[in-house]
């Protein structure tokens, strides 16, 4: 079933709930990574880009509890107009619900949600920010554990079970990054 998210009205319901800029930068980078995605992979870009944009909706509503969180962020997608396959994106992209993934957008969410936080971390310790980033620079940051010690590299290399490499995940989600670069203030 096709979705009746309108972007628009998404930002509108984003920028009444989620008051932290960094989370709603990091909501757009998953959009925006997301989009690549679905390019890459022949799949409805509006479909999984506004996945991706609303997915972390509730996190101030449920006050980052982890239990709570994308349950009810499922429920705001779906009163927004969201479809089944991208509420249940949305709830399986946290592990504490026990809730399988079970489609490629299940996956690609689960992987890009702290793919836009690695390639911010990296992005952030360079004079040039995303301009100059480059796959080579993130990979050597991915293996030393200490840098962005939240993101979880295993969920990261997971993009593998959608058919995308690690090098290339990554390689899309800088792309993606670089394209809206002003709006994440990189």
């Amino acid at each position: 079933m096709k979705s009746q998210l309108d972007r628009g009205k998404v930002l509108d319901s984003i920028y009444e709930n989620v008051h932290d800029t960094n989370m709603i930068k990091h909501m757009l980078a998953t959009e925006a990574i997301m989009r690549t995605l679905a390019k890459r992979l022949g799949e409805d870009e509006d479909e999984w880009g506004l996945t991706g944009l609303v997915h972390d909706i509730d996190t101030e509503l449920v006050s980052h509890d982890m239990t709570s969180h994308s349950r009810l962020g499922a429920d705001i997608a779906r009163e927004l107009g969201a479809n089944d396959a991208m509420t249940h994106a949305i709830l399986c992209h946290n592990e504490a619900h026990g809730v399988p993934r079970e489609s490629k957008l299940d996956m690609a969410l689960f992987c890009a949600d702290p793919l836009s936080g690695l390639i911010t971390a990296a992005a952030l310790v360079r004079p040039d920010k995303l301009k100059g980033l480059t796959t080579k620079s993130v990979m050597k940051r991915f293996r030393e554990k200490s840098f962005a010690a939240g993101v979880d590299r295993e969920q990261v290399t997971q993009c593998q079970e959608i058919g995308i490499e690690l090098e290339e995940f990554i390689d899309l989600g800088i792309q993606a990054m670089q394209g809206i670069a002003s709006d994440l203030d990189l």
